[in-house]
């Protein structure tokens, strides 16, 4: 399954199918179903190359994992909401719920890759297997899935992978089995955390707004749902860090020396920055 945003089979969905503002890093406050200033006829940016340049911050960080070009190509077969103005309002709805099975299914497959947690692989693979087969549904019976229940499943798996990674990081490392006690949404915005030992840590849903995580290693950290706009992450090694999504690397700050999981890329806006100690 493809969990890669191909831009050039998506119907510009995520410039149209949601609300945002400048606040957020867009060009323009817009409403669900308005189109961005800059999405062209024939569906692609007229500033895509110089999205960092121009201040469009929510632009760059933004990833659908695929869902974009699974609803256009596949649920709704080619046909676009331009030439179809009837499938607009039913397209922007399955592309939100899609969006988020695929977020699920990234997750899944990222902890098939967990070895600790192979006495669950079974487990997990039946999900998976389970949440494909709904992203291959129809587009009035995708609308009609509880999304909140198959969080509820997944996060269940999800949980007991990261307790197996975790600990045998923790074990291999008898120093790091305090870092188990930091709570889920922990507060950590504009906090100096070079010093903290990280290595197996559970950040879960942790605010890492604006952090200083500059050459820390981080190496066996559950970062799911973690915050990490604007946290300084160079030099710092994710290479091990888990449930860590391109979006979360997109809106951090990093450059050539950060390390980062084999499926994730170091954005284009990184440059060469130098790591500053």
């Amino acid at each position: 399954m493809n969990l890669r945003a191909d831009c050039k089979k998506c119907f510009g969905l995520c410039c149209i199918a949601f609300h945002f503002s400048t606040t957020d890093g867009f060009p323009m406050d817009k409403k669900i179903g308005e189109a961005c200033l800059n999405l062209k006829e024939d569906f692609t940016c007229n500033v895509h190359n110089n999205l960092w340049n121009d201040g469009l911050k929510g632009c760059v960080i933004f990833d659908c994992i695929g869902a974009g070009q699974k609803v256009s190509q596949g649920t709704f077969n080619g046909k676009d909401w331009r030439q179809f103005p009837s499938l607009m309002n039913p397209m922007f709805e399955v592309f939100s719920i899609m969006l988020q099975l695929y977020q699920m299914l990234w997750y899944l497959h990222e902890a098939m890759m967990l070895r600790s947690a192979i006495s669950i692989h079974r487990e997990i693979q039946l999900i998976i297997d389970k949440m494909e087969e709904l992203t291959n549904l129809e587009p009035d019976k995708l609308l009609d899935i509880d999304i909140t229940r198959q969080r509820e499943n997944v996060n269940k798996v999800l949980v007991k992978a990261s307790r197996f990674e975790r600990n045998k990081v923790c074990n291999e490392n008898d120093d790091l089995g305090r870092n188990n006690i930091i709570n889920r949404g922990a507060d950590f915005i504009g906090k100096d955390l070079r010093q903290v030992n990280l290595r197996g840590a559970n950040l879960r849903s942790a605010y890492l707004i604006a952090a200083n995580l500059n050459g820390v290693d981080m190496r066996g950290t559950d970062l799911i749902g973690a915050d990490l706009r604007d946290a300084d992450i160079r030099g710092a090694d994710l290479s091990k860090s888990f449930f860590l999504t391109q979006r979360q690397i997109n809106a951090a700050i990093g450059d050539n020396t950060t390390k980062l999981p084999i499926f994730l890329d170091h954005p284009v806006h990184w440059g060469n920055n130098e790591v500053v100690l």
